[in-house]
């Protein structure tokens, strides 16, 4: 039966819309569990909000937007809602991202307080981090907050969570539910305002998207700090009754691979490069029970497929697409008609358009608006800068199919002009993939007196040579021009925190060599 998404849904606050779910699938169902395998049901986690939270508000202002750095584990989806339930603005911290960023981010978002934990400092080794935080804004430790912990605190819960409506401070759809930072793969990252309705929207747009069981099991290895480690790993599971297992690293491959079987795990959430680790290392009976693997933050490789479907056949490898200014979900696969190559349809209650772009003759640039879609860039402190009309610019071209599928050719920044043609540097990724398909590798152009750009590949494939891609081009009919007449090699992949490539850095690399 079709599933269709009704806007009406995400017209609730965050909280409001985890207390319809703890009503609709039962206060005892076990919901949220980590790596230290205490689950907790709906009763848990509301009570354990409210605790959390009346500890924060009692040294926050309403309204207040305060950040968190801490990994993915059950501990920081409790302080995301703790937050919501008490009406403070979470801002996530991309522990990863160093301390000038993290700073400039603080300032941007006027937040003074930083919700961490000791543990996962000390397991990070960010001591230092943390104290340059510390000269900018105040630290508080999680830990220390629970052991305050009383009483009075916990009867205060107990009321609180027998009747959660009336205890929360309320939210309307239209207040901001989250701060988040863009990845920084192309330059420095930019503060992306999205409301409540944003969040809740898009989860429900995925639900009418995808038919999901409540009883199945999502494992989350995406940091919280990535929209699609928020929304999809946290946010979605909990708003549609879906238990999800929390894992604070997707770099852990044996760890992750054993948590997915012992978890149980019916959905994995994951990138193309992650992906293929797990399934390079994982037995056959290690990923027996995924039905659904999720991939999205970068473009899924034929030989991903390919191991996937030799050695975990029945599993659905789902390529999806997003942007964080989109809360990020914009299109993805469908089990019951999954095109390899595109990203799947758009999800329902977005509207689309593509403009033409010079140079590149098929299709055009996408522009999206609707209920998933940012209100605006955190410019400044205290001034968002909104898309015009509601339209998103992703920076993307792609073609909408005749089934309604999207296929993305690439970002409208990563195309070249060599020799008076346009050349898609991510169609010379896919070469390069093609030829050495267990190496990582990323293409960039750089300026050049006599064609004006010439192409770089940075890859760590020991064995790579020009005059073997070349061989390679020509065998599958593609351009000379797409070959890159230089080749950087380095001895690991350049990533960002969230696993997508890190292009700012490969591109100072071509630079440099």
């Amino acid at each position: 039966m079709p599933r269709v998404f009704d806007p009406k849904q995400g017209q609730r606050s965050l909280f409001d819309a985890l207390i319809d779910a703890s009503r609709t699938f039962g206060m005892t169902k076990a919901i949220l569990e980590d790596q230290d395998r205490k689950p907790l049901a709906y009763r848990d986690l509301i009570r354990a909000s409210f605790a959390l939270g009346r500890k924060i508000a009692a040294r926050t202002r309403p309204q207040e937007r305060v950040a968190l750095l801490l990994p993915t584990s059950a501990g920081a989806a409790v302080t995301f809602f703790a937050l919501q339930a008490i009406a403070r603005t979470p801002t996530m911290l991309n522990f990863t991202s160093g301390a000038r960023n993290l700073k400039a981010a603080l300032a941007l978002a006027e937040a003074r307080l930083v919700l961490t934990s000791r543990r996962f400092v000390a397991q990070a080794k960010l001591e230092d981090l943390v104290a340059d935080l510390e000269t900018v804004a105040e630290i508080v430790y999680l830990e220390d907050v629970r052991k305050s912990i009383g009483a009075a605190d916990r009867l205060y819960a107990l009321v609180a969570g027998a009747a959660p409506r009336l205890f929360r401070k309320a939210m309307k759809p239209g207040d901001i539910g989250v701060i988040l930072f863009t990845s920084g793969s192309f330059a420095a990252p930019r503060g992306v305002v999205l409301t409540q309705s944003n969040l809740v929207s898009n989860a429900m747009q995925v639900a009418a998207h995808i038919d999901i069981d409540p009883d199945w099991v999502m494992f989350n290895p995406l940091p919280v700090f990535h929209s699609l480690g928020l929304t999809g790993g946290v946010v979605l599971p909990l708003l549609v009754g879906m238990k999800v297992f929390e894992y604070p690293s997707p770099l852990h491959t044996k760890m992750v691979v054993d948590l997915i079987r012992e978890s149980k795990a019916t959905i994995l959430l994951s990138t193309d490069t992650f992906m293929g680790q797990y399934a390079r290392a994982a037995a056959p009976e290690d990923l027996a029970g995924l039905k659904i693997a999720v991939c999205g933050a970068e473009k899924v490789r034929e030989p991903t497929r390919t191991l996937m479907a030799e050695k975990f056949g029945p599993v659905q490898l789902l390529e999806g697409y997003g942007a964080t200014e989109a809360s990020p979900v914009i299109a993805l696969n469908q089990p019951e008609s999954n095109r390899p190559g595109t990203v799947g349809p758009l999800l329902q209650g977005q509207e689309f358009r593509l403009e033409p772009v010079e140079g590149i003759s098929e299709g055009g640039r996408l522009y999206v608006r609707g209920p998933n879609v940012m209100v605006g860039y955190l410019v400044a402190p205290g001034q968002v800068e909104s898309p015009p009309d509601g339209w998103h610019d992703t920076g993307d071209v792609g073609v909408l199919e005749a089934d309604g599928a999207l296929r993305l050719l690439g970002r409208a920044k990563r195309f070249a002009k060599i020799g008076g043609e346009m050349i898609s540097l991510q169609a010379v990724e896919d070469l390069a993939a093609g030829l050495w398909p267990d190496s990582w590798r990323a293409v960039v152009s750089i300026s050049d007196a006599r064609k004006g750009e010439r192409l770089v590949l940075v890859t760590d494939e020991p064995g790579a040579v020009t005059a073997d891609l070349l061989a390679h081009a020509q065998a599958m009919g593609a351009p000379e021009l797409a070959v890159p007449r230089k080749i950087v090699k380095i001895g690991a992949p350049v990533l960002l925190g969230t696993g997508k490539t890190d292009y700012a850095a490969v591109q100072r690399i071509a630079e440099a060599d």
